[in-house]
């Protein structure tokens, strides 16, 4: 057991929060860098005006930028679209207390481009079973300049886990039917700085978003995702509504 257990960790293929040699994985076309004066945040671009993000990402002054690998070096970025945004829409249910519904909509202020650098994100029609691989990216900072924003985009590949298998790693907290956890079991519990809110993306459909983890995704170490599927109904009324 612990043989497969080490031969997991050697075979991850992004398994250091950041590397100065690992050369940018290309930016998924529907990350997007919400960059505010406070802490970044991880969104996800599901329409032309629209963007999905944890709501503990209810950010001020914030600016939403599509296209980037590098927030740290935006005046090398040759793709880049910047936009700000009209409203927030937290989940209703939503209370900072707790875990749950940690969902957020962002209208933004005027359609985005669609392009090669830029896309829709697909949302799920039917739950994503155990075991399924899925890819968890976000933005890594360098630990020697923690005042800059991230400096590069990293991916990792990890599996959705059973609520038992997750509730090894988080004992103290309860796993509802509306989330959902990655990772490796039971974790390293390393110290690190990535931007908050990642996405999982499990066979090119957006089925979860970062709310809580004890430790580095990009590290494997099992994160609680929301998950999109719960909340498609609340999703597709919002926009229509607004």
């Amino acid at each position: 057991m612990k043989f497969i257990f080490l031969w997991a960790l050697l075979n991850l293929p992004v398994a250091l929060t950041f590397d100065p040699d690992y050369k940018d994985a290309i930016t998924p076309p529907y990350m997007v860098y919400l960059k505010s004066d406070y802490l970044p945040c991880v969104g996800v671009l599901i329409h032309p005006l629209w963007v999905i993000t944890a709501a503990h990402c209810n950010l001020l002054k914030l600016h939403l930028i599509l296209g980037v690998t590098k927030p740290s070096n935006l005046r090398e970025e040759k793709h880049v679209q910047v936009v700000g945004y009209e409203k927030m829409i937290h989940h209703p249910q939503f209370s900072i207390t707790s875990m749950e519904h940690n969902l957020m909509l962002i209208k933004l202020q005027t359609h985005i481009e669609l392009n090669d650098y830029v896309k829709v994100a697909t949302l799920p029609k039917e739950p994503v079973p155990e075991d399924t691989m899925c890819t968890v990216s976000t933005w890594a900072y360098n630990v020697c300049d923690l005042y800059r924003d991230p400096d590069s985009l990293q991916s990792v590949n990890i599996s959705v886990i059973s609520k038992t298998e997750c509730l090894k790693a988080y004992k103290t907290y309860y796993i509802r039917d509306s989330m959902m956890c990655l990772g490796i079991v039971p974790g390293r519990r390393l110290p690190c700085k990535e931007v908050t809110a990642a996405p999982a993306m499990c066979d090119g459909v957006l089925q979860g978003i970062l709310t809580f983890a004890d430790g580095c995704v990009l590290r494997a170490d099992v994160g609680i995702y929301t998950r999109i599927i719960n909340y498609i109904p609340w999703i597709e009324n919002t926009i229509r509504k607004n």
